[in-house]
């Protein structure tokens, strides 16, 4: 009988410890869940508008050889993308930031912000509430900072340039994604 209740007695230490790490692995993550909503909307916004702008108008810049085409901002934050994310994750960056600087064509453009989007979307979705806060070397020099720091420059980088894109497809009659509802 005491070989039965020890056996009983082990069984259940081994439950309650698995129960206890599926709750923590299951836990609440509001920090990290609210970076992936910004991080959803920011992406959907510059996606959606590369999109749905033709390629005329992938050479328009407002003021010509004074600010970027629209064509460029997308290159441009396509390969940012990796420099915050590979920061992020600890390592080196696959793309620099001008990897993108030649593309000519919608197709080369919109595919290097597709894949830039899917190597960050790897990143975010590894964020957690604790990793948030463990310190890293930050991208373009940036020192040391945290996890979340990084995550949060991409997604301010991206809104910054969602703000040019929306004046230049404003200035060509085409509604932005944010503007037409979802």
């Amino acid at each position: 009988m005491r070989g039965v209740a020890v056996g009983i007695g082990v069984l259940m230490v081994g439950l309650v410890t698995v129960s206890a790490a599926q709750s923590r692995a299951g836990a609440a993550q509001p920090v990290s869940d609210a970076v992936r909503a910004q991080w959803e909307t920011a992406k959907k916004n510059i996606h959606d508008s590369a999109v749905d702008v033709p390629e005329a108008n992938y050479s328009f810049a407002p003021v010509p050889s004074v600010v970027r085409t629209f064509g460029q901002i997308v290159a441009h934050v396509a390969g940012a993308n990796y420099e915050f994310c590979s920061a992020a994750k600890g390592e080196k960056t696959p793309k620099p930031e001008n990897a993108f600087d030649s593309l000519a064509t919608k197709t080369a453009i919109v595919k290097a912000w597709d894949d830039s989007v899917v190597y960050c979307d790897a990143v975010f979705k590894a964020l957690t509430d604790r990793t948030a806060s463990e310190a890293i070397d930050m991208p373009f020099g940036g020192g040391k900072g945290v996890r979340v720091a990084a995550l949060l420059g991409n997604i301010g980088h991206l809104n910054e340039h969602y703000g040019n894109l929306v004046t230049y497809m404003r200035l060509k009659g085409i509604v932005p994604p944010s503007s037409r509802g979802r």
